[in-house]
């Protein structure tokens, strides 16, 4: 028999309320318990590295300031990672402008792929994570963010839905183009 999903929202609540009357245990008990969410959702979209470690940081002190707001209408894991996608595509406009004004186009190219993953990983699944990083990359603005929340994530389409504020027939028509643009770079490893 499997063990009952853990409900985390009623803990939540108390862990946001302490963390509001300046508790800053609890506050290191909500980053513990997302960051690994946050940091998948960031570098999900911008790829590993500092920049990503920068933001995933930023959500936090984000939320942080913002604790006597959160009402708690969506789950605190949502909450955190439609601040995680919202920073993130900020930080894809931030460098966008960047490499526009400063890069050269070979540069910039070089800059896109991805960084080594870890030495202990075979060589056949260190090139397909590469492509499928790669392949999301290049993804639009619009169809990144689905693609990276309902296929990397695993979010459902109403919790995508809830991040990225938009309808969930938005959400599937995107997943729809997102994947079908993904069709043709990944065939070689499908």
């Amino acid at each position: 028999m499997t063990p009952a999903p853990l409900d985390t929202s009623a803990d939540d609540r108390a862990l946001v309320d302490a963390a509001r009357s300046g508790d800053s245990a609890a506050f290191r008990t909500i980053v513990a318990r997302y960051e690994l969410a946050v940091a998948a959702v960031v570098i999900g979209m911008l790829g590993p590295g500092d920049e990503a470690d920068d933001v995933g940081q930023e959500v936090f002190i984000r939320f942080y300031r913002a604790l006597d707001s959160y009402r708690g209408e969506a789950s605190l894991k949502t909450y955190l990672s439609r601040i995680a996608m919202n920073l993130s595509l900020n930080a894809i406009k931030r460098r966008r402008r960047l490499r526009d004004r400063f890069v050269r186009r070979n540069e910039l190219i070089a800059a896109d792929e991805p960084a080594t993953e870890d030495a202990s990983m075979d060589a056949e699944t260190n090139e397909r994570i590469q492509a499928v990083r790669s392949a999301v990359s290049r993804l639009g603005e619009k169809h990144r963010p689905v693609v990276v929340l309902r296929m990397i994530e695993g979010y459902s389409t109403r919790e995508t839905a809830e991040i990225l504020e938009i309808p969930e027939g938005t959400v599937m028509s995107r997943l729809a183009r997102g994947m079908a643009e993904l069709r043709d770079p990944l065939q070689p490893y499908a």
